[in-house]
């Protein structure tokens, strides 16, 4: 067993799937200049570690180790994509209308997050809706800061995929260019 080889083996994988799941990820969130790049890299470590593997698939811990660095760099990769925090969410927040005196989207906007108001009806009686734009790196400050100031909030969020108008666009735009 040539422990060097599957040293290589591992790290080589390792690095293509950690390029590979970052590049999907700059991909979907549409930076369109640094995600061809990215791949360029990704391909060609991807052959490189292949061909180290089909040329020594008579030992089978050359598989087994290239599967290994398969895993560990997709969870690597999703790891550093959650650091980088690329993007924005649109957050929910249905509140109970009592709370209307928490002046909670004024307290939000004062933070910085765009902030719709609307008010509808749920199975309790009136609720209070906020639809919240934030960036991705400030997600958790933000469910933080809605909890401790309402902690029967319903939140859900989701990633948007176009955004036009509102105070938020210039801040977009000068990302995608």
């Amino acid at each position: 067993m040539d422990v060097k080889m599957l040293v290589t083996i591992f790290v080589v994988n390792f690095s293509y799937i950690t390029l590979n799941t970052i590049r999907f990820m700059l991909t979907m969130k549409g930076y369109r200049l640094i995600a061809p790049l990215v791949s360029m890299a990704e391909i060609t470590i991807y052959v490189l570690g292949l061909s180290m593997v089909l040329n020594r698939l008579d030992e089978p811990i050359n598989l087994i180790v290239y599967a290994l660095g398969y895993a560990v760099g997709i969870s690597v990769g999703i790891k550093i994509e959650d650091y980088l925090a690329l993007g924005y969410i649109m957050v929910t927040a249905i509140l109970p209308s009592s709370t209307e005196q928490l002046n909670l989207p004024e307290i939000l906007r004062e933070h910085g997050y765009g902030v719709t108001q609307s008010f509808g009806s749920g199975r309790e009686g009136e609720r209070m809706i906020l639809e919240i734009l934030s960036p991705r790196k400030n997600e958790r400050s933000l469910y933080k800061l809605i909890n401790e100031k309402e902690p029967r909030a319903f939140i859900i969020s989701y990633e948007p995929k176009f955004i036009s108008g509102g105070f938020w666009t210039k801040k977009v735009r000068k990302r995608n260019n």
